[in-house]
């Protein structure tokens, strides 16, 4: 019966395999030497993901069949960076740095069989669209072979592409480039879509014959049309085809990114008090009539829904805020942290794991971890949950309508019932009953006179220590 469910299982996949549809190959195996890291180019990150994900991600929208990654240097870190986007892209090797066309060629073999169109992408430019993906597809249907090209301000060394009307006639590089055409300035993005047997059989004539000694993806352009084939050019902003080299240009990339995210804020109906200063992820959600203050940084995985506010020098990653939540100010919701309506969390609060139910408090110098807190709960200043016992991770339930008190430690896992009290500074290690009142701390003795006889005697110390040193 195993043997017949696994022959099933390797027949569906081969047929997924052999089916058409679209196969993304993005190249991912540049060194990234201006980086000045060891880590590989395609990891660094803006807007908390790497570049190589944002390049993955633009391309899911295509719901492709096949995701091919080329990977270099580092190549078991970016197949793991490729891995956890999406677990069936499968990543090459290109041993030997030859060129684009050189790296293309290395997904052949992975792509054999596949009778649909292939997109290559660059793994270090995140900006790409899937919306201008969406046109080069659909521009697939009129042309054997589709560029995606931009309008440069300053052109320099990017490849020219020559045209004549619609017809893309050929690409340039600025190496081999005469006068006249260094004068154009539709500029190459490196982004080529065609059929896959198309792509492959080209790049086959394709030769290292230039000043570089590189065998160029762009090449197949000219073979193309040698042989009669259509070519064509998308056009797509400049800002789509930045590509990142260096820690300034990611820099200036982590700039765009912000800049134009704080714009789609304003359209959505978002405050931003001081929209310099606050930074989003590449998944941040946020509804409209939230107010976002000065200083908040959000991480990967932040929800906020409509009619929150978000105070100053808060961070967010991994979490959900509800409507009318209020967190902060110099609050961190960790991944995890799942918040109701109308609760509040205040300055220097951590929340990480734990849901808190709708009108819950946690105001004050507080950590809430691996929790749950019942509605309309109030927790006082000081409050822990000690849910770590320096091997596990264990939970503590709190009710409804409870009043936690201030310096209250609650030695998970442990529960608190409805309507029920804990004295400050207590130490909560048993189970409270509902409505009961939990009182666990020492009992307090004066001792009438000690401090001062302590502190005489500590003073006569410290000077006899003083005369023996001299």
């Amino acid at each position: 019966m195993r043997l017949f469910r696994n022959r099933i299982k390797r027949a569906q996949l081969e047929g997924k395999k052999n089916r058409m549809g679209t196969a993304l190959i993005i190249l991912a195996a540049g060194k990234g030497t201006r980086m000045k890291s060891d880590l590989p180019k395609v990891l660094h990150q803006v807007a908390g993901a790497p570049l190589l994900e944002h390049a993955m991600r633009a391309g899911q929208a295509l719901d492709p069949d096949r995701i091919v990654v080329v990977a270099g240097h580092g190549a078991e870190k970016v197949e793991h960076c490729a891995k956890a986007f999406n677990d069936e892209a499968e990543v090459v090797l290109q041993t030997e740095q030859l060129g684009t066309g050189h790296a293309v060629q290395q997904a052949q073999a992975a792509l054999a069989g596949h009778d649909g169109d292939t997109i290559v992408l660059y793994g270090d430019t995140p900006f790409i669209s899937s919306e201008t993906l969406t046109r080069m597809i659909a521009a697939r249907t009129d042309h054997d072979i589709v560029v995606l090209g931009f309008d440069a301000a300053d052109p320099g060394r990017y490849g020219r592409l020559v045209t004549k009307g619609e017809t893309l006639e050929r690409i340039v590089e600025f190496k081999d480039a005469s006068e006249s055409e260094r004068a154009i300035n539709f500029c190459n993005s490196g982004v080529i879509a065609a059929r896959s047997a198309t792509l492959f059989d080209l790049l086959s004539e394709v030769s290292n014959n230039n000043a570089s000694g590189e065998y160029y993806l762009t090449d197949i352009i000219g073979i193309a049309r040698e042989r009669g084939l259509s070519a064509s050019a998308v056009r797509c902003s400049e800002a789509e085809t930045m590509g990142i080299n260096s820690r300034a240009e990611l820099a200036v990339a982590e700039k765009t990114f912000q800049d134009h995210a704080r714009a789609t804020a304003f359209e959505n109906g978002v405050t931003l008090t001081a929209p310099e200063t606050v930074y989003f992820a590449f998944d941040t959600v946020i509804g409209r009539d939230t107010v976002v203050e000065p200083y908040v940084f959000f991480g990967p995985g932040a929800t906020v829904e409509s009619g929150a506010r978000i105070r100053a020098f808060s961070h967010l990653e991994g979490c959900h805020v509800a409507q009318g939540a209020i967190i902060g100010p110099y609050a961190r919701l960790r991944p995890g942290a799942e918040l109701a309506e109308n609760t509040r969390v205040g300055n220097f609060v951590e929340i990480k794991n734990a849901t808190i139910d709708a009108g819950a408090k946690v105001n004050h110098l507080s950590y809430i971890g691996d929790a749950h807190l019942g509605e309309a709960t109030n927790v006082g200043a000081g409050t822990i949950t000690c849910n770590y016992d320096g091997v596990s991770k264990h939970h503590t339930d709190v009710g409804s309508n409870v009043f936690i008190g201030s310096n209250t430690m609650l030695v998970a896992p442990v529960s608190i019932g409805d309507n029920a009290m804990t004295a400050s500074g207590a130490v909560i290690t048993k189970d409270v009953p509902a409505e009961a009142l939990a009182i666990a701390r020492a009992q307090q003795v004066n001792k009438p006179e000690l401090a001062r006889k302590l502190f005489d005697s500590l003073r006569r110390t410290a000077n006899l220590k003083k005369k023996k040193a001299s």
